[in-house]
């Protein structure tokens, strides 16, 4: 087992790949990424297998919001062969996601957080950055550097002729490891990255980006009614409190790009 310990270091660093460069400078100036025409068919195709298995929501009200906000942030975002399309479903979850291809879901559950058009601009802009910023592609390629990872660990530890119980403890120390130290905090990146690209795109649509702080200070409240975030450690998103002193500090930023 120490001989599975001393190998796992090299390995988890494989697995740890370093993550693309941020898509936007400390001016503000973003940087749109083109996602690959497989992974942009593939969107398309799971918005459309969403959409049949999913129930579309007939609220007029938020219809009409969502598509006045789509309209304007659209109009700020260069992504040259996107699809795009912008859909409410029936969903008591306040929540939204993003498919490569142009394809943003937002559920019906997200308005009574929202509460106005900017709150509304805050989440979708973040959801069209996570499109522009290609972070599918770069969960993909992070994933397939930890598989290469793990079947190079698992041949090393066979070529030195380790015991079949050892190889496995080594696999899920390796799968923890790359987990912890490498795919959560991407993850949480990437959620921290969409947020402030997110908040060019609204101050550049004419919404106060300021709006995005009070959003999530009411993401927060209800949070909290619901029992707390835990540790940011084992999160995939990173906590509220950590989004909000981010976009603090980014405000500055956002705001010379603001043009209502």
């Amino acid at each position: 087992m120490r001989l599975a310990i001393f190998l796992l270091a090299p390995v988890l660093a494989l697995g740890s790949c370093a993550p693309p460069p941020p898509a936007v400078d400390p001016s503000g100036n973003v940087e749109i990424r083109q996602a690959s025409s497989s992974l942009q068919t593939q969107g398309l195709q799971l918005f459309q297998q969403y959409k049949q298995k999913k129930t579309i929501s007939r609220n007029s009200s938020y219809n009409a919001q969502l598509q006045r906000v789509a309209t304007r942030l659209r109009r700020v975002v260069n992504l040259p062969g996107a699809r795009w399309e912008f859909v409410v479903f029936e969903d008591k979850t306040p929540n939204a996601f993003a498919l490569p291809g142009g394809k943003v879901g937002v559920n019906s559950g997200l308005f009574r957080i929202t509460r106005n058009e900017a709150g509304l601009a805050t989440v979708v802009a973040h959801e069209i950055a996570h499109i522009t910023s290609n972070h599918a592609e770069a969960r993909v390629q992070q994933g397939q550097a930890v598989a290469v990872g793990g079947l190079i660990l698992d041949a090393i530890l066979n070529s030195q002729g380790a015991a079949e119980g050892t190889r496995q403890t080594a696999g899920q120390i390796y799968g923890t490891g790359t987990k912890l130290g490498a795919e959560l905090p991407f993850s949480r990146v990437q959620e921290l990255e969409a947020d402030k690209v997110g908040l060019i795109f609204m101050a550049k649509a004419g919404y106060d980006p300021r709006e995005a702080v009070a959003l999530w200070k009411r993401f927060g409240a209800y949070h909290r009614q619901q029992g707390g975030q835990g540790s940011e450690f084992l999160r995939t998103h990173p906590l509220d409190s950590t989004r909000i002193q981010a976009l603090e500090d980014f405000l500055p930023v956002a705001l010379r790009h603001y043009r209502p």
